[in-house]
């Protein structure tokens, strides 16, 4: 096998293109296939560096870990990272090139993108046995489908078969796959090889007359109903889709080692990015993680956590509207731990001068570190490794504020004054040794008799949940039609479901 390929697209946003992608891959590279994933276009705030410097989706790193490949730019090319009043910033080839809005961009810069898209799938297919692409939303968007290079668009034009993933859970995913398949151009319904169904809960022999009907009029297959899996925390495209009140994750929580739990608030800041900061933490036993957006939600939290950000000064006038930059205040001067990451480091600064994110000029900071940020248009993208609390960490680096930190004790790139923490490095706490350094740290200062787990490891948690996705795979779907699509494209006359598209 050479060059094979297959579109992993969906019925709906979240429909778990993500995981069956990371699933495919994993389940590729324990058969000894040589395999890279590949998303043209994604529109996500939660992003990550590689290692040559370009930011991607988190999305498309997780998959490369899955397919045990070095994530590239090569596997995201187009990243659109929203950033309020219906614009975005375009990143291309890892660096970002500029602002535009959805008008805009679908209008005619979208198209422009479309070769370059393509010479990377390309490039992929060239070096690797096969290459799994994930589509972005619907491929049955017909308002966008004259600009589309992620869905149906890159399918075309590379001739790759597409398996359609609709979540079950949600319901009426009979009439996702009809209708997905129904409203596409006959061009398009050649490619549409078959379903995968996500999230199902139950006898899958009660669901068997549905799928033989669904095949009788499309005339395509089912090629796996895959179960509803609890406790996979597996990075998420969009942060904005957070549940305020929810847990990070339906991990089970393990008990505590020691007498107390830690309980972490993370301030569900707008334009909220790299919320997966807190997954180590909420992989910790005893540690219970939740979002909030309300100032008396942060009673009982030993940590608050000030994550980052797309729009720091957007943040800054959120926590004061809401009353959560008073409460945080207060639990500074009482001593009890504040984290501050990227955006949310820069806000609890004393001084901000942006031109160049909100245009807002100068505007003060919460004032708990003495440090002055200035938004420099030059983006900082960086993979910095170093010493923290005796213990090594690295992390990455995304943010366009440069710091300027006057004094307190240093703290990676930033600054600790008391309990209040501050950095711009995401990523810090998934070094395992670090992290229960800081945690011990911060059970101090809250009064917790709390004990880190001395062997919770991160990456092999990481690692399980991986494997895990590519059980799915193996176990679930038809992973011989699977290999038969990937290898040697959509098979010949597959039936036009009407009516179709132009």
């Amino acid at each position: 096998m050479r060059g094979g390929g297959l579109l992993v697209a969906g019925t709906t946003s979240d429909a778990g293109k993500s995981v069956v992608t990371a699933g495919i891959c994993r389940w590729l590279v324990r058969q000894g296939v040589k395999v890279a994933p590949f998303k043209g276009q994604n529109m996500s705030l939660n992003s990550f560096v590689t290692r040559e410097g370009a930011e991607i989706g988190r999305a498309q790193a997780m998959q490369a870990q899955a397919a045990r490949v070095e994530p590239t730019a090569l596997m995201n090319p187009v990243l659109l990272k929203p950033g309020g009043d219906r614009s975005s910033q375009v990143v291309l080839m890892g660096k970002p090139v500029g602002e535009m809005s959805a008008r805009g961009y679908h209008g005619g810069r979208q198209q422009t993108l479309f070769e370059p898209v393509l010479a990377c799938l390309e490039e992929l297919r060239a070096t690797h046995d096969a290459v799994i692409c994930e589509g972005a939303g619907s491929p049955a968007e017909i308002n966008l489908r004259r600009t589309d290079i992620v869905n149906m668009g890159i399918a075309r034009a590379a001739r790759l078969p597409v398996v359609v993933v609709g979540d079950i859970d949600r319901g009426g995913v009979f009439a996702q796959f009809f209708g997905t398949t129904a409203l596409l151009a006959p061009e398009d319904q050649e490619l549409i090889a078959g379903y995968l169904v996500n999230k199902f809960r139950g006898d899958v022999t009660l669901l068997e007359p549905g799928l033989d009907m669904l095949h009788g009029l499309t005339g395509r297959p089912t090629l796996g109903v895959l179960p509803y899996a609890h406790g996979l925390g597996i990075d998420e495209e969009d942060g904005l889709r957070v549940s305020l009140r929810g847990t990070v994750r339906e991990s089970v929580v393990a008990p505590p080692l020691g007498a107390d739990v830690l309980r972490v608030a993370v301030c569900a800041v707008p334009l909220m990015s790299n919320f997966t900061d807190v997954d180590a933490l909420a992989a910790e036993p005893g540690v219970i993680v939740r979002f909030v957006d309300r100032p008396e939600e942060l009673a009982d939290a030993d940590l608050v956590v000030v994550p980052g950000t797309r729009g720091t000064v957007k943040a800054l006038a959120w926590l004061r509207e809401r009353g959560l930059a008073d409460a945080i205040l207060r639990r500074a001067a009482e001593g009890r731990p504040v984290l501050g990451i990227c955006g949310g480091f820069q806000a609890l600064g004393e001084h901000i001068e942006d031109e160049v994110e909100s245009k807002a000029g100068a505007v003060d900071g919460l004032g708990l570190l003495p440090v002055r940020v200035r938004f420099a248009r030059e983006k900082t993208l960086a993979r910095p490794v170093g010493e923290a609390l005796g213990e090594p960490v690295e992390g990455y680096e995304i943010h366009h504020g440069v710091a300027e930190v006057l004094g307190g004790e240093p703290f990676l790139d930033g600054c600790r004054v008391g309990s209040v923490w501050g950095t711009h490095w995401h990523g810090s706490l998934e070094s395992d040794g670090f992290r229960r350094a800081f945690l011990r740290e911060v059970a101090a200062a809250a009064g917790r008799a709390f004990v880190p787990a001395p062997d919770t490891s991160f990456g092999e948690l990481r690692e399980e949940q991986l494997d895990r996705l590519g059980d799915l795979i193996e176990e679930h779907a038809d992973t011989d039609a699977l290999l038969r699509l990937i290898e040697k494209g959509a098979p010949e006359g597959l039936p036009f479901v009407p009516p179709g598209a132009p």
